[in-house]
């Protein structure tokens, strides 16, 4: 069990080193959305592309971590209750880091859109809702089409051109986001996919050990019953014998004192 206890302890700062890329990845978002300069916005995105993809590494190897110890190797009936404890237990910590993960690309999701509806309404502040959704959603690229006609009829047009641009830049990070989302999601499918495995799994076990138990008991009974026929054969053996013995004496007897007083000594 020290290497199960060495892989348990791995996982755990796995986990501990994911929660920590998250809170990092919040603060990228942040600065990336609230930085005025395009030099330190570009930096932040690049940072934050390459967490987001350390991160990604991270968690499917956690997963592969958590799936290998759910099925690693034991004997001792006590070793499978530590094993089947200390994976639950690491499953449920990864499930809560994942959902703070997709919480807080939610999050920022939200907040990306909702910057992307300000910068357009600078360009046209009198878009109709419809309008501004459509450029947030950016539908069958609706959304840029829109852009481009609020841009031709702005009075602004090189402030809206910066403007623009950042929607651009917003609309790339929303796809970003959107893709996390996804791949999270095949990650929670695959946790329950993984806990379905390992409860089949621990009912086969639980089945095969009443299997054996009753297979165990019926042999004892089985035994229990051939040892008293063996005690009992035994014994009827040894009436036999004593038997035999006795009727030898007896004949013995007989035949002693048959010769002792027969016709020779009249």
């Amino acid at each position: 069990m020290t290497n199960f206890y060495n892989q348990v302890t791995a996982v755990q700062d796995g986990i501990a080193q994911f929660s920590s890329n998250v809170a990092r990845i919040a603060d990228l978002h942040s600065r990336t959305l609230n930085s005025a300069d395009d030099n330190a916005s570009r930096q932040n995105t690049a940072l934050l592309d390459d967490l987001v993809g350390q991160t990604r590494e991270l968690s499917n190897s956690l997963k592969e971590k958590i799936q290998s110890l759910s099925s690693y190797p034991v004997t001792r009936p006590q070793d499978q209750a530590i094993r089947k404890n200390q994976t639950s237990l690491l499953r449920q910590k990864f499930v809560e880091v994942l959902q703070n993960y997709q919480n807080v690309e939610r999050d920022y999701r939200q907040r990306y859109r909702q910057r992307v509806e300000r910068q357009f309404k600078i360009v046209k502040p009198d878009a109709t809702p419809e309008e501004v959704a459509a450029v947030v959603n950016d539908t069958e690229g609706s959304g840029a089409q829109i852009f481009t006609q609020a841009l031709s009829s702005s009075t602004r047009y090189g402030e809206s051109r910066l403007v623009y641009r950042e929607v651009q830049d917003r609309h790339h990070d929303i796809q970003k986001i959107e893709r996390t989302l996804e791949e999270l999601a095949q990650l929670f499918n695959d946790m329950s996919v993984l806990v379905a495995q390992q409860d089949e799994a621990i009912d086969t076990i639980q089945t095969t050990a009443i299997d054996v138990e009753g297979n165990t008991r019926a042999g004892l009974e089985q035994t229990e019953k051939a040892v008293k026929h063996a005690r009992s054969a035994r014994r009827k053996r040894w009436i036999c014998f004593w038997i035999f013995i006795f009727v030898i004496v007896v004949l013995a007897l007989i035949l002693g004192l048959y010769f002792g007083v027969g016709p020779g000594k009249k």
